[in-house]
């Protein structure tokens, strides 16, 4: 049976598990919605949601020196308690997170931090790019949302695929992580520094 997006979008706002948890549900289950729940019930990856309510004070700073020492990166990740930030996996977690902020070169953390006015003038900028190429009016709209989300997906870290593993995103990454360990993880910030960059 095939499974299509829609599907793998109802199960993931049932359960909040990450999108591909949801169609390796979805395929194990051979398109079965509430087996497939029961199958990420089981891994617990459902729970993971309820757990990001709560909140993460603890956590610890991750970093990430590019070999040549141009290039580096520093991020807060927080969990609920030290037991668990002094866990390897949640070290290697910040780690990975330091490393792909230093690749990826995020801008912001998720598309609701992007100031309105830089959205605004995305907008601008598809909306004249598409009248130029002849594109008729009233299918802007839709393709100036592709075009948004793509920029979202370049520039938010949240958005953006996890550089080791491009199958999955950041939030998906995390997802997993407090489906893991059983508490809630954010990452609460990042620095990005380049030798002779500008701020």
């Amino acid at each position: 049976m095939e499974i299509t997006a829609q599907m793998v979008k109802e199960l993931r706002q049932a359960t909040h598990a990450g999108v591909l948890d949801c169609r390796k549900a979805l395929e194990a289950a051979n398109g079965d919605f509430e087996k497939a729940v029961v199958l990420l019930r089981e891994k617990g990856l459902a729970a993971a949601a309820k757990k990001a309510s709560r909140e993460a004070k603890e956590g610890l700073i991750g970093t990430y020196v590019h070999p040549g020492s141009k290039m580096a990166a520093i991020v807060e990740v927080n969990c609920e308690t030290d037991f668990v930030a002094r866990t390897p996996e949640f070290q290697q977690l910040a780690k990975d997170i330091a490393m792909q902020v230093v690749a990826a070169r995020p801008r912001w953390l998720t598309p609701d931090d992007i100031p309105a006015e830089v959205i605004e003038q995305e907008k601008e900028i598809y909306r004249k790019q598409l009248l130029d190429e002849g594109k008729p009016e009233h299918i802007l709209d839709r393709i100036i949302e592709g075009k948004l989300k793509k920029f979202y997906e370049e520039t938010c870290l949240m958005e953006q695929d996890f550089i080791k593993n491009p199958e999955i995103k950041i939030k998906d990454l995390i997802t997993e992580h407090i489906a893991r360990l059983g508490e809630n993880i954010k990452i609460r910030r990042f620095a990005r520094l380049e030798v002779g960059a500008e701020d």
